[in-house]
């Protein structure tokens, strides 16, 4: 006789429900686009009837907007982490920059365009891209300065040279993600890091070679 403890869900609570389904809209968007975040695409990932996704999110456009936040968040988190740790700032650049390739990072900068793109008629969406920008701004921009207060960067305008890195590294995304060959120059591939050389006062090849190894 099967046992009744075995087929007993575990109830979750509110906050980790709600997690768990922002985490599952997510993973959709990362690997099918944000056009695909339903209440229904949702639940059947989860297992659950519509009705639980729409108790948490009664409006879709909330659950994208979460979705993407979460993602982009994480993204920033894994590349550009706040805390440090013993590494240098050019360390952590060389390690961020090593970071900003491969499949995951395509996905992540698919899920950008994405999202840059929906945003224009999408005006939950659109506020919470603005909040993630900002987040990467600021964060790419204390990490200059700390670089700048040490010795190891030389720039006037801190600000200034982290939105022209980060606006090279967009651009290249948008680049590879929307008609990439796969004949790209290597120097193409290869700008973003150039540009942050420059406008850091670095030598040529610095951040190529310094990325620690963890």
């Amino acid at each position: 006789m099967p046992s009744s403890v075995q087929n007993k869900r575990i109830r979750k609570s509110p906050a980790a429900r709600r997690a768990e389904i922002v985490a599952a809209a997510a993973a959709v968007a990362l690997t099918e686009g944000l056009e695909c975040i339903t209440l229904r695409r949702i639940a059947e990932e989860l297992g659950v009837r519509p009705g639980l996704i729409s108790h948490y999110f009664p409006a879709v456009e909330d659950l994208v907007a979460e979705a993407f936040g979460d993602a982009a968040g994480s993204e920033l988190d894994a590349l550009l982490p706040a805390d440090r740790g013993d590494a240098t700032p050019i360390q952590h650049l060389a390690r961020f920059f090593a970071r900003t390739s491969g499949e995951a990072y395509d996905d992540i900068s698919r899920l950008w365009l994405n999202a840059r793109h929906l945003s224009r008629y999408r005006p939950t969406l659109r506020d919470r891209v603005a909040v993630q920008e900002a987040a990467w701004r600021n964060r790419f921009e204390a990490l200059v300065r700390d670089g700048v207060e040490l010795g190891e960067f030389r720039t006037a305008d801190p600000l200034l040279a982290a939105i022209q890195i980060l606006v090279v590294l967009d651009g290249l995304g948008m680049l590879v993600n929307s008609v990439d060959t796969g004949d790209d120059p290597p120097a193409v591939r290869h700008m973003p890091v150039t540009t942050a050389e420059r406008e850091l006062g670095l030598p040529p090849g610095t951040l190529t070679t310094a990325a620690p190894s963890n």
